[in-house]
């Protein structure tokens, strides 16, 4: 992992570590981030969710982890491979809470458990889950590497993990619009909305700085994943990368 992808965080607060401020940023915006997320997408991200977890359908996994859950929305969308139960976790307690809710009264609590957990230090067993997921979240790890190897331990042989995450497209004019939209537009209207100025300027600088690509594949490798693939989504304004533990 690149050191700007380390050192890139939401805050300017020199005493918290990038771990800490994630958290602290998504307790803050909680409240409206769901709605900020199909908003500022035009509810795009859920075609996403959808494609990246039909990926999983030849598994068929009972066991499904959802690593950086939020509000749990990758988790609940997983349902639909009709798994025995999905985890989730995320190091934000009020992402969880309004997630928590949203399950409540989807009425989905006995399929789908959230709970607070830190990807680099998970607490399930050695070869425990037969499919993991992480929707736009992996880029907000403090330590990509050790948290690629952590969900790898927990996945059992064979266990696919999906990574559904931003990416920056490269083709004219997509390449203009998407920085325009980005930088100038997204920030504005998530900051108003959110009352939180950093956390949609952090959104960008984030993408900007993971590594993506055939970068990114270099790197799940590295932690062991086999069979990695990627597929690129809307010109590359995201992507879907595809990893299993052998």
């Amino acid at each position: 992992m690149s050191a700007d992808h380390n050192e890139v965080k939401p805050y300017t607060d020199k005493e918290l570590g990038k771990k800490e401020q994630v958290r602290l940023m998504f307790n803050n915006i909680s409240g409206r981030y769901d709605f900020l997320n199909h908003f500022l997408s035009l509810g795009i991200d859920r075609i996403w969710r959808k494609k990246a977890i039909s990926l999983l359908k030849k598994e068929n996994p009972r066991k499904i982890l959802d690593v950086a859950t939020g509000t749990g929305d990758f988790a609940i969308q997983s349902l639909s491979l009709n798994p025995e139960q999905v985890t989730g976790i995320d190091i934000s307690e009020k992402m969880l809470e309004v997630g928590k809710v949203k399950i409540q009264k989807k009425g989905l609590q006995d399929k789908v458990t959230l709970q607070v957990g830190d990807s680099e230090n998970l607490t399930f067993d050695e070869n425990y889950f037969d499919a993991a997921t992480v929707g736009f979240g992996v880029r907000n790890f403090e330590n990509l590497e050790k948290g690629l190897k952590e969900v790898r331990r927990v996945l059992k042989p064979g266990g696919k993990f999906v990574i559904l995450e931003f990416s920056k497209p490269r083709a004219f004019p997509f390449k203009q619009v998407y920085y325009f939209y980005f930088t100038k537009i997204l920030p504005v209207i998530g900051s108003s909305v959110s009352k939180d100025n950093r956390a949609y300027s952090y959104l960008h600088e984030s993408v900007d700085s993971f590594p993506e690509g055939d970068d990114f594949l270099g790197i799940l490798e590295s932690c062991g994943f086999t069979e990695t693939s990627r597929i690129t989504l809307m010109n590359g304004i995201a992507s879907i990368y595809v990893g299993k533990k052998y």
